[in-house]
């Protein structure tokens, strides 16, 4: 149970900081929705385009939408991850024999611990995705949602469609957790390792897992942002009466739609935000985590030596 924990309040610490470059990423992510290039108006340029439109037209507040949800997202599905991740490699599951880490093994549990974080969080990324879409009628992109907070989010969806309806679109966010999860755990583990390896810093230094954890959000962007576009895109799609999405039929018809209308590019939208919301976001979060982590194991180990 500690290690879930550690998990969940070290992302919350980071998403803190990194939640007003996910509601621009967001934005981003859906502008000119399943519209080729140059047939749309851009209210978005750029990330820094999109910081001074948001603060200008919806007010500075609205860099932070969705901050709610985002809290309990991060501490829900990073604590099921991280949790199980650090669980997997306690018992070994890892590692060789030497107690050196196999990367194939490392991708595996990152891959499969991330499959459970997303199942988890899945409810509460779709309403954070929608709260966040939300804006002034002059810079809207994407299907706007009406709902005014997470909980009426959660209870409106529920009411309307169902407990099923709250895990609408989690297909989509399965693989780009899934991938994220693999890509960042491992290369984290690896890098670490080699970078301890190599004697330059102290055994407990700050920059080794800052170091690591640049490393890893270099892999993250780049083997999940097209999952990331696609989840986006499922979670904040309309419904019909059914509760089925009018625009995707699911993942695969999600990626083939956007690849015919939008072109390879499409799949990179928001990349340089998602660099800055998944960098710092990466780095902030592996670094809490280690540093949690660590201080668990001081106190414990204090208290199994005074005993």
């Amino acid at each position: 149970m500690t290690e879930f924990l550690i998990g969940g309040f070290s992302t919350c610490g980071a998403c803190l900081f990194t939640n007003p470059l996910e509601v621009v990423k967001t934005r981003m992510q859906l502008q000119g929705e399943l519209k080729s290039r140059g047939t749309y108006q851009r209210h978005y340029r750029n990330v820094f385009h999109a910081f001074f439109t948001i603060g200008r037209v919806d007010g500075l507040l609205a860099l932070q939408k969705g901050l709610v949800p985002a809290l309990w997202y991060q501490f829900f599905m990073n604590g099921v991850r991280l949790g199980t991740y650090q669980t997997l490699d306690n018992f070994g599951l890892t590692t060789d024999r030497s107690g050196n880490v196999v990367w194939w093994k490392s991708i595996v549990a990152g891959a499969a611990s991330g499959c459970a974080g997303a199942f988890v969080g899945s409810p509460i990324y779709m309403v954070k995705t929608q709260l966040q879409s939300r804006s002034a009628t002059t810079i809207a992109v994407g299907h706007q949602h009406t709902h005014s907070s997470m909980t009426q989010g959660l209870k409106a969806i529920y009411t309307e469609y169902g407990i099923m309806g709250l895990w609408r679109g989690v297909s989509g966010a399965m693989p780009r957790v899934t991938v994220g999860s693999a890509a960042q755990l491992s290369t984290f583990a690896i890098s670490k390792e080699k970078i301890q390896n190599l004697g330059i810093f102290a055994e407990h230094s700050f920059a080794v897992p800052v170091l690591g954890s640049m490393v890893s959000s270099i892999a993250v962007v780049s083997c999940m942002t097209p999952f990331d576009v696609v989840s986006t895109r499922l979670y904040n799609q309309p419904v019909d009466v059914n509760g089925q999405g009018t625009l995707y039929r699911g993942v695969l018809d999600c990626f083939r739609k956007i690849f015919r209308k939008e072109g390879i590019w499409g799949f990179y939208k928001g990349t340089a935000a998602s660099y800055f919301r998944l960098g710092p976001h990466t780095i902030l979060s592996l670094l809490l985590w280690d540093r949690l982590r660590e201080m668990y194991l001081h106190l414990t180990k204090g208290d199994d030596s005074a005993m």
